[in-house]
Formats: structure tokens, C-alpha cells, sequence
């Protein structure tokens, strides 16, 4: 979901918008018909993904914005011969010695889509799915304390849906695994772009409990313990539950994160995750062993980064001659 901030069903405080839906947010409130799509954003061939700008009409007349991401969901192992044993329409599209080329026409259980309904969506929601150009940021810490953090604390994004998760508000019966010490403790749950029907494109979300770390920037060594049970137990959590070693995970966090809540991401090596590119991922061991070495060491090095070129936080380093 170019690497920018990637927008393939994560738990981001923009597609949460402050809450989860039961929770008094919009999206449980209608349904997918009364939505009229206005234009596509963007699509995605590589990751079957479109994005599209929509409207809903409200009884006024007066139409509220939203963003509308359908994905086809990934194939499931026990259903693949059912794929070709159930009657469907196989047209043949191609045929040159031992290669044929069909495109079928599945029954609707066998071609699901999946839908994430951003509403109502600002402004800020569209541009962020829009097509755009993405820059790398390479960013000193002098950069950080002078434009970033200025620009984070200026920010207005609620992120109350991950206090609704730390609290058990939200997602309570999502919970895989949960440390609940204050200071280094965490919770661990599915990201929203995982089904768990198939472990192929497993992703999980450790949000620690203590609130006032944004990001990498914010870690020293007295965080040490906290990565390290986030990193041993949710390694144990995931292989007990699932099946899946650690030696198969990715875990890593993102910088820039999407929110600025610190979490960690626990994907499936095999797959290729959005956002677990070198330019954005930090693998979470890396993070222990320099922490280790130095505690300061995210405050003395520069840290690089892709932003699109329409995000308010590009311009800020526009402005101050960093691109």
C-alpha cells in the first residue's frame, strides 16, 4: 500500500478516526450501497487494491466524504481445489504450445473482497490515499527537534482507539497476548489487514502500554525491558497460538510511524508487508542491540524516511532547505 505511508488495512488513527465503529464512530451506520463513488484515488496492481474518494447523501441532500479501500483477500489453502472442481465461466484467453492463459469467473465464496470504509473522511484522509511522489527524508536529530517533533505536537489525529484497545474498551476479545505492567507491558493483537483465515500474510500489532513514547526517537536504554518482553513474548504468544516460529517472523517498527503511539509489527517473513521495506522498517533486535550499545543512540543518529510530496511534514522540510 512507491513506499509511503501504506494504506493496506492498517490500524492507523486515520482509519480509526478516534475509535473503533461500535464505539459511536460512523462507519456502522450504513452500509456499503449508500456510499457513491466520486473518483479512484489510486490502484494497486501488485497488491490487488483499490482506493477510491465516495460520498455518502445524508437526508439533508448534503453529501458527507468518505474513502472506500476494496482489496481481494488472499487465497485460502483448503479452499484451492474447490476453485477448480465448482462450475464457473473459464474463458480461454490465450494458448502457444504448453501454455494456455484463462480468466475464471468463481462462485462468490471463492472471490471474496474486502472493504474498509474510512468515515467520515477529511481531506487529510483523501490526499493520504492519492496518488502522489514519494521522497526519502534523511533526518538529523537537530532536523527532528526542530521541524518533525514541532509538526508531530501540532498534529490534531486522535489515536483513542488505541487507548480503547489498552483499556479493553475495544478489541477486547481480539487480545492474543497482554503484559499488563504499566511501564513494561503490552498488548498484542491482530492488525486490522489480516483475516487470520491463512498464516501466509500473518500480521500482528504490539501497542505498549506506556503513553508517552511517540517513536524510535523517544527510546533510550531504560526502555530496554520493555522491548525485550515485547520481543520475547510476542515471539512466544505467536508461536504457541499459531504455529508460526520466530524464526519466521519479521518484527520491526516503522519510522515515521503512522501514529505516534509506539508499536511494533509482527508480520510473516514470507510475506512482503507494506511498509517492511529498508526505507521505512527498523527490526526490533537491531533496535535492542543499539539501544545496548548507547542509550542515546536514536537521538544522535540521522534517521531516513519516504514522505509524499503533498504531506504538510515534506513541505516543513521543504521550507527549511532539507530537500
Amino acid at each position: 500500500m512507491a513506499e509511503g505511508p501504506q494504506p493496506k488495512r492498517k490500524r492507523e488513527e486515520e482509519e480509526k478516526n478516534g475509535g473503533d465503529a461500535t464505539q459511536g464512530g460512523g462507519a456502522a451506520a450504513f452500509t456499503l450501497s449508500d456510499l457513491r463513488v466520486r473518483r479512484v484515488l489510486r490502484e494497486s496492481a501488485r497488491d490487488k487494491t483499490v482506493f477510491l474518494h465516495a460520498e455518502r447523501t445524508g437526508l439533508s441532500g448534503e453529501g458527507t466524504d468518505a474513502v472506500v479501500i476494496l482489496e481481494k483477500t488472499p487465497f485460502q489453502e483448503e479452499k484451492i481445489p474447490d476453485l477448480l472442481k465448482k462450475p464457473m465461466n473459464a474463458e480461454l484467453q490465450m494458448h502457444n504450445d504448453i501454455y494456455c492463459t484463462f480468466y475464471l469467473s468463481p462462485p462468490p465464496e471463492l472471490s471474496e473482497i474486502k472493504a474498509t470504509v474510512v468515515y467520515p473522511a477529511t481531506e487529510k484522509h483523501i490526499q493520504k490515499y492519492l496518488r502522489q511522489e514519494v521522497h526519502l527524508i534523511r533526518e538529523t536529530w537537530e532536523d527532528y527537534k526542530n521541524i518533525t517533533l514541532p509538526f508531530i505536537q501540532s498534529q490534531s489525529f486522535s489515536i483513542q482507539w488505541v487507548y480503547n484497545i489498552l483499556e479493553k474498551k475495544a478489541e477486547a476479545d481480539r487480545i492474543i497476548h497482554e503484559n499488563p505492567d504499566p511501564s513494561n507491558g503490552f498488548v498484542l493483537v491482530p492488525d486490522l489487514k489480516w483475516n487470520q483465515n491463512q498464516l501466509d500474510d500473518l500480521y500482528l500489532i504490539a501497542l505498549v502500554h506506556p503513553r508517552e513514547i511517540k517513536s524510535l526517537r523517544d527510546l533510550t536504554a531504560k526502555h530496554l525491558p520493555l522491548l525485550r518482553n515485547v520481543l520475547q513474548e510476542g515471539k512466544e504468544a505467536i508461536v504457541k497460538r499459531f504455529g508460526v516460529p520466530g524464526s519466521q517472523l519479521r518484527i520491526y517498527l516503522h519510522y515515521q510511524p503512522s501514529y505516534h503511539h509506539l508499536h511494533v509489527h509482527f508480520t510473516a517473513l514470507g510475506y512482503d508487508a507494506p511498509g517492511s521495506s529498508v526505507e521505512r522498517a527498523h527490526l526490533l533486535a537491531d533496535v535492542i542491540d543499539n539501544l545496548a550499545m548507547d542509550s542515546m543512540y536514536y537521538q544522535k543518529r540521522a534517521l531516513t524516511f519516504p514522505l509524499r510530496a503533498d504531506e504538510p511534514l515534506f513541505k516543513k522540510f521543504q521550507e527549511a532547505g532539507k530537500v
